[in-house]
């Protein structure tokens, strides 16, 4: 039985990809910036997004999954939106960065917020590539290559 029911996972879903869907809109406006030229250290906020975003996209239809690479994810992007939070006044103090810094603070606040509600997700079974007898079956191969070369 799972631990929380299926539609309130995709609820929880849909509004993170919300969410995501205004962070993408912050890293387009950056990302197009002509600061940027000028200011490279704002790519970062840009790159997070990007890679949230791709992380995230190919496990829209299974839930569980889902959540779990956001909990995984979700510290390297609250410090980049940090980093933002710093270098964005560094870069300009025009209005469109400082709604830039709001924005992308709401992202993360509101993914955060999501995430609390959300009883412990189990990781997907596919979360763990290399299973422990596929492990044990190359360590065996690796040691009789050893054997034979001695």
């Amino acid at each position: 039985m799972p631990l929380i029911d299926q539609p309130s996972l995709e609820h929880a879903v849909a509004r993170c990809q919300i969410i995501l869907a205004h962070a993408w809109m912050v890293r387009t406006f950056v990302k197009h910036s002509p600061e940027v030229e000028q200011f490279p250290e704002l790519m970062e906020i840009v790159r997070n997004v990007f890679d949230l975003s791709r992380a995230l996209e190919t496990r829209v239809g299974d839930p569980p999954a889902y959540l779990h690479m956001l909990k995984k994810k979700i510290g390297k992007f609250r410090k980049a939106a940090e980093k933002f939070r710093h270098d964005a006044p560094l870069a300009s103090t025009h209005t469109n960065f400082q709604q830039a810094v709001l924005s992308m603070d709401a992202c993360v606040a509101a993914l955060d917020e999501i995430l609390a509600t959300i009883p412990p997700v189990t990781p997907p079974a596919d979360a763990n590539p290399a299973p422990v007898a596929e492990t044990r079956r190359v360590a065996q191969v690796v040691a009789e290559q050893e054997d034979q070369t001695e």
